[in-house]
């Protein structure tokens, strides 16, 4: 084992093709559905919302799916991104753990979203779409998107979540620099935002409700399509460049994870991180843990239903199986605004019903206090996000003090927490407070959740 900090891979050694866990999975996904005839969807349905490249890799069943050139040209800025062994963190601890951290705050927009949005804008691009729609929850998918656009000549509409455009105005700011419209959800500029309004004139949104908004503009135009920052089967394929890249990383350390550990919200970071290893597991009959961290206030995986549902609070979407407190639940305004989600990505629910994810939650003040810890050891300050990652890594690594045990943790440090300063801020003042979702709430979200045929419902 090597006694060094950091994990550095030139530019040869960046991934040439995502992998796609589709390949690979035990049983293979439920069929996406089309919300107004319950049948599996086509490439068709799809057409209006996504570039026909999109689809192809939201369905395809290929293990491995190439890179385009000039995605990987721009990867080559940040890309491969470094490895750290936190050596520092562990001696603060006392642990005999050995903790390493896939660092993905490098990115120009400073989170892992920035692998799916440079993918999604080239492809959009290249099919001749002239501008795109989004939604973003803590302001990195805009970002990203907003980034992405700007290099590949795009209009980007981004509809923020409401409590995040409050809480990040500099979230705002960069997405306005690379030449994005920022515009709060709900909104009167669409037909779905309005319907939320009308009953809760103070809404602080969700990304079901931005999502709707979105898709709803999308749909408007022939020139436009929607670009989705977590959540579906090609997202989560474009980010595995992260635990490919991991892989080479840890033999270059000359140690292998015995657990890997990563925040959820729609899923995106910890598929990135987790799917490749997961393959290894796969081929290898190896043991690796897979811990998903949620946010106590909004726990779609531990607390949510594995059902049909839909994507969006407005059901625009398609149906998809997954792990969902309702499209309808709009979560508490607490500041990890990129977990604020109903639902977990179908790949992810299935493997978690199967039993290789375990899920975890952790309330907002201890995530800040892990966040703060980990910063004033190894010198970078989390997103809100992330803070999930590491209140787990903290505690599994103190677990290991306490059984006298060595074990490698790998997680994902997703993204940087430099324009969340304001909630550090807060925390440190002692303003925030752990917030709970309202189990009636949930409770009525699920009630509503679509009639499905029995025989799909299995």
């Amino acid at each position: 084992m090597t006694d060094s900090i950091k994990y550095l891979l030139d530019e040869q050694h960046l991934p040439t093709n995502w992998y796609n866990i589709s390949a690979d999975l035990p049983t293979p996904l439920a069929p996406v559905l089309h919300p107004a005839t319950c049948q599996p969807i086509t490439t068709d349905d799809l057409a209006p919302i996504f570039p026909r490249a999109i689809i192809e890799q939201e369905m395809s069943l290929e293990r491995e799916i190439e890179i385009p050139k000039p995605v990987r040209d721009v990867y080559r800025q940040w890309r491969p991104s470094p490895l750290y062994r936190a050596r520092r963190l562990e001696k603060a601890l006392d642990t005999p753990a050995r903790i390493y951290y896939k660092y993905e705050g490098v990115s120009p927009s400073g989170s892992h979203k920035t692998n799916t949005a440079i993918a999604q804008a080239f492809y959009n691009q290249q099919e001749g779409v002239k501008r795109m729609t989004t939604e973003t929850g803590a302001g990195q998918w805009g970002s990203s998107l907003a980034m992405a656009g700007a290099l590949f000549g795009l209009e980007i509409v981004v509809f923020m979540v409401r409590v995040s455009f409050d809480h990040k105005p500099y979230r705002r700011a960069l997405m306005e620099t690379f030449g994005a419209q920022c515009i709060a959800s709900p909104s009167s500029l669409t037909e779905s935002g309005r319907a939320v309004l009308a009953t809760n004139p103070n809404s602080s949104g969700s990304l079901g409700i931005a999502i709707s908004e979105a898709v709803e503009l999308a749909v408007q135009r022939d020139d436009t399509r929607y670009g989705l920052g977590s959540v579906l089967n090609h997202v989560l394929l474009h980010q595995t460049v992260i635990g490919l890249e991991a892989i080479e990383q840890m033999a270059m350390a000359q140690d292998y994870p015995d657990m890997i550990i990563a925040c959820t919200g729609g899923g995106s970071n910890f598929a990135g991180l987790a799917f490749p290893f997961m393959r290894e597991c796969f081929q290898r009959q190896l043991n690796t843990q897979f811990i998903a961290v949620e946010p106590s206030a909004c726990p779609t995986l531990t607390k949510g239903a594995f059902a049909y549902d839909f994507g969006d609070t407005a059901h625009l979407t398609p149906l998809v199986k997954m792990y969902t407190l309702g499209s309808g639940f709009v979560p508490p305004g607490f500041h990890a605004g990129g977990l604020r989600y109903h639902g977990m990505a179908p790949q992810i629910s299935h493997l978690a019903k199967l039993g290789f994810i375990q899920p975890r939650i952790y309330n907002q003040l201890e995530c800040f206090a892990a966040g703060i810890q980990f910063a004033k050891a190894e010198g970078i300050v989390p997103a809100p996000e992330a803070n999930h990652a590491v209140c787990a890594a903290i505690d599994e690594a103190n677990k290991c003090r306490i059984n006298g045990e060595s074990k490698a943790i790998l997680f994902n440090l997703s993204g940087h927490g430099h324009f969340d300063m304001q909630a550090y801020m807060d925390y440190q003042a002692g303003k925030l407070k752990d917030l709970e979702y309202d189990h009636n709430e949930v409770a009525l979200a699920l009630s509503g959740l679509p009639a499905i045929d029995a025989a799909l419902r299995t």
